[in-house]
């Protein structure tokens, strides 16, 4: 591109002539209609890079009805506080929803694209988010739901607003939502362990009013069966480190003689370590400890987490191409985009 081009404003024709590809091709890029090839999508993302074009957003907005800003809303029930629901501050302990953040923000930045990041997690809070989205201020919700009775989804339905789930609600509802196969990450924990010669397991689990605790379990149980194991000890716990510390701290006073743990996250994973150190047991030698999620939390102590992964800035980022894709075509079929499990193995198992 030449030097006198570059001193003025850059223009959709500067975009598709350095990427090129037409000037409808690169509005349908720079709107997210969905059905781009892929690297021309990349191309003109380059080109719009090189040549520093700004999109109009409020003249887009005129045209196509748009603000241009997605609301990624992370609810949850206004029941009282329980080992069941999570709140405020406590929600960000929690590494996998910075995880989901990073991901939409990865989804939307090349697409000039703003997420509008909610807290919905009391009733009050719920009823601003609903007016929020109901008065058109984004053109349309990602939705974290950390508690099973978490009305907002039905809400949003009934509102008409394009919305998009993380995880399988637990009861069916007409919304496309990007899930992972927990059960089969259960199945995959239990196949590892049992292939390392352990045989004395037990499971801490997640809340189970939480599908995808639910799911995780009954994956490592069938597993479990498959290979004659039918007695599983088992403690539910929060997701948080503190529950693993009380669950594996229970577990041992109950079966001192185990060999093998599951937890159904990585915080869980780590709180159960501490607790098998402070009794002086070895890992892995005297007991094998897998974990899920592959967070940050894997890592962070000694030993490293062996841990079913869930690629949850992947996950993230598909939540927000589905939404986009609701958005470039009303009246879409709800679908499900179903992610696969991964072990990845560490030290610990």
């Amino acid at each position: 591109m030449s030097s006198e081009a570059l001193k003025r404003a850059s223009t959709l024709e500067d975009v598709a002539r350095v990427a090129g590809v037409s000037r409808a091709t690169v509005s349908r890029v720079i709107n997210g209609v969905r059905n781009v090839d892929p690297a021309i999508q990349e191309a003109v993302r380059q080109a719009i890079a090189r040549t520093g074009y700004v999109p109009n957003s409020a003249a887009r907005s005129l045209v196509t009805r748009r603000t241009g800003a997605l609301a990624l809303v992370i609810s949850g029930s206004d029941a009282p506080e329980t080992p069941d629901h999570h709140v405020g501050g406590e929600i960000f302990a929690d590494p996998f929803f910075g995880r989901v953040v990073s991901g939409v923000f990865t989804g939307l930045r090349p697409l000039d694209l703003h997420p509008v990041l909610m807290l919905a997690d009391s009733a009050e809070a719920r009823d601003k988010a609903l007016t929020y989205l109901r008065q058109g201020n984004a053109d349309g919700a990602m939705v974290v739901s950390t508690h099973s009775r978490d009305p907002l989804p039905a809400q949003l339905l009934a509102a008409g607003i394009p919305t998009v789930l993380f995880g399988r609600p637990p009861t069916p509802l007409s919304l496309s939502c990007v899930d992972l196969d927990n059960r089969e990450g259960g199945r995959i924990a239990a196949d590892h362990l049992t292939a390392r010669g352990r045989h004395r397991v037990a499971a801490i689990s997640g809340p189970l009013g939480v599908r995808a605790a639910r799911d995780r379990l009954s994956g490592f149980r069938e597993a479990m069966a498959d290979h004659g194991i039918h007695q599983l000890p088992h403690v539910e716990g929060d997701f948080t480190r503190e529950d693993g510390e009380r669950a594996m701290t229970s577990l041992l006073r109950r079966y001192p003689d185990l060999d093998g743990v599951f937890a159904a996250n990585d915080l869980m994973a780590q709180g159960a370590l501490a607790v098998l150190a402070d009794h002086r047991r070895r890992v892995p030698e005297d007991i094998a400890v897998i974990g899920f999620d592959d967070s940050s939390a894997a890592t962070a102590g000694r030993p490293h987490l062996t841990t079913v992964r869930q690629p949850v800035e992947e996950m993230a980022a598909e939540m927000t191409r589905v939404l986009l894709d609701h958005l470039a075509r009303p009246g879409r079929a709800a679908t499900t985009v179903l992610f696969e499990p991964t072990l990845i193995e560490r030290q610990s198992a």
